[in-house]
């Protein structure tokens, strides 16, 4: 599962892994130094053009770097602009990853009473990093180590969508966490 913003898309990386982060960072990162000559609502919208683009008129969520820097030269053409946006990102946006199993052991005896809390700090850990991408792994092993079940039931899969919820949630009152998508699997 993965929520991500509105004002994100997934960017393609050149070693196949898609990092969901803010049109308007990536515009920043690809225009490099020269964005801090550039009028900040021009950026602005540069960036909603392009990401009006690719999610509305196109119907993508996932796009390649090349691709979206190649759309962002032609609206910055359109503004009378030539600035020459670099092909690829020297650095992939920050991505913070846990392991809900590690989590589910931590809580010992104290099964979900004592795992919702240790999940709501790590979340804020995380997050202490200003990540773009929260990752979660683990999920399945999680929910049957906290319901002590071999197999998968209706009530592990009714725990597992409580501990997305929760996440999911959490996220949601996070102020720290407002350009940041969540991905639990």
């Amino acid at each position: 599962m993965i929520r991500v913003h509105p004002d994100c898309l997934l960017f393609e990386m050149a070693g196949g892994e898609s990092i969901p982060c803010s049109a308007e960072l990536v515009t920043i990162e690809l225009i490099g130094e020269e964005a801090g000559l550039l009028d900040p609502e021009l950026i602005h919208n540069a960036a909603r053009a392009v990401l009006h683009y690719f999610k509305i008129e196109m119907g993508r969520t996932s796009v390649s770097v090349g691709e979206f820097s190649d759309a962002l030269a032609g609206v910055l053409r359109g503004f009378g602009l030539s600035v020459k946006p670099s092909a690829k990102l020297e650095t992939p946006p920050p991505v913070r990853e846990s392991d809900l199993g590690r989590l589910a052991r931590e809580s010992g005896k104290g099964f979900e009473l004592a795992f919702f809390p240790l999940l709501r700090a790590e979340l804020r850990k995380q997050l202490g990093q200003s990540p773009c991408l929260v990752r979660f792994t683990g999920l399945r092993n999680c929910v049957k180590q906290l319901a002590g079940a071999r197999r998968w039931t209706g009530s592990c899969q009714r725990l597992n969508d409580r501990i997305v919820e929760y996440l999911r949630g959490c996220l949601s009152a996070e102020r720290s966490a407002r350009k940041c998508s969540l991905l639990v699997k």
